[in-house]
């Protein structure tokens, strides 16, 4: 029988953290808000797969040492800030492209697009974003499951996982609702402009954070 008493003080205080943190919105929600209500509600929650996944090989990454290695390696943490600063970036040129020339919703519906780019726009996002590494570092401090069996350690990381992927779903299946579409629809160039500029300021801000 697995014994995980001992432990759920420190897994329910890293669990609150996670929770503030996932429905909190930043650069992931950005990214949901463009393909929820672009293409809809099935590519906004595969998005948040990739987002929770990515949210999860952090954790794992933490747990094995990793993140404090790139903690105290400044040339790692600097070379994963350039990275996810020009990805942000990326994303920033197709949302102001599309603010220049808005697509018409019904076309963007019918053009199919694989899942897989959708998957990977959400997992590159969260695992090239330095600050992601820093909070879960943070919750690594709490010592949550440090020292527990297997068992106990896989069941946190499932219930990380789950708390991830409800936040952001939540993020998702509420910015593909029909009344958020078409509100879209009506404003979709300012939207666009908006995500922008809210993609180019995240890049800015991880460009010039300290390390």
């Amino acid at each position: 029988m697995i014994d995980i008493t001992s432990y759920l003080p420190e897994i329910l205080a890293a669990y609150a953290i996670l929770l503030v943190a996932a429905s909190s919105p930043g650069p992931a929600v950005a990214l949901l808000i463009g393909i929820a209500t672009e293409q809809g509600r099935t590519p906004a929650l595969i998005a948040t797969l990739g987002i929770s996944l990515g949210s999860m090989t952090i954790n794992i990454l933490t747990m094995l040492g990793v993140g404090i290695v790139l903690s105290q390696a400044a040339w790692a943490v600097s070379t994963l800030r350039v990275i996810g600063a020009l990805y942000l970036l990326y994303l920033a040129y197709g949302a102001f492209t599309k603010a220049i020339q808005p697509p018409n919703l019904e076309t963007v519906e019918s053009v199919h697009r694989p899942l897989s780019k959708h998957f990977l726009a959400g997992y590159l996002l969260q695992v090239t974003n330095p600050k992601a590494i820093s909070f879960w570092i943070a919750i690594s401090s709490i010592g949550a499951v440090d020292g527990a069996a297997a068992s106990v350690v896989a069941i946190f990381l499932v219930g990380a996982f789950i708390i991830s992927f409800a936040c952001h779903g939540a993020w998702a299946v509420a910015l593909s609702l029909n009344a958020v579409r078409f509100a879209y629809v009506a404003s979709r160039r300012w939207v666009e402009a908006t995500l922008g500029c809210l993609f180019t300021f995240f890049a800015y801000k991880l460009g010039t954070a300290d390390a």
